[in-house]
């Protein structure tokens, strides 16, 4: 009987032992079903490097390119997630911000709006240029001489 053959078999007798085994270890946890961040199931698979996507709910996201989640982003997502600002802001606070804020009239949101801009004043002269006046019919001519 002959030697059982893995991935790494592939490479025959070249690359040494170690590369071999490394690149085993790698392949093999990349084609291994993970699990979802957002539904929690065994079913992230690789679309391409770095690229992740869960079969079953459709979720699609970045991650490392072996991995879809690295020790890097892990740490990451711990520090960034203990510095959530806290931002609490209560009804009568909103409230009275609201009543606080002048409201504008129908016709001066309508004056805002009509205010020429660069871009608006642009369009408009390119408009006018590109309107030629237009030449007369050669038929009613020719009755006239007639």
């Amino acid at each position: 009987m002959g030697k059982k053959v893995g991935l790494g078999g592939a490479f025959g007798a070249r690359y040494g032992t170690v590369a071999r085994k490394r690149y085993v270890e790698i392949v093999t946890g990349m084609r291994q079903k993970h699990e979802c961040p957002r539904c929690r199931i065994k079913s992230v698979r690789r679309l391409s490097v770095g690229v992740w996507l869960c079969r079953k709910c459709g979720y699609k996201f970045a991650g490392g390119a072996y991995s879809p989640f690295t020790k890097l982003g892990d740490t990451s997502r711990r520090v960034t997630g203990s510095f959530k600002p806290a931002v609490v802001e209560t009804k009568i606070e909103a409230e009275e911000v609201e009543e606080a804020a002048p409201k504008k009239r129908r016709k001066e949101k309508a004056m805002a709006a009509e205010k020429p801009t660069a871009k608006r004043a642009r369009k408009e002269k390119h408009k006018t240029e590109s309107k030629r006046p237009k030449k007369p019919k050669k038929e009613a001519s020719k009755e006239e001489s007639k």
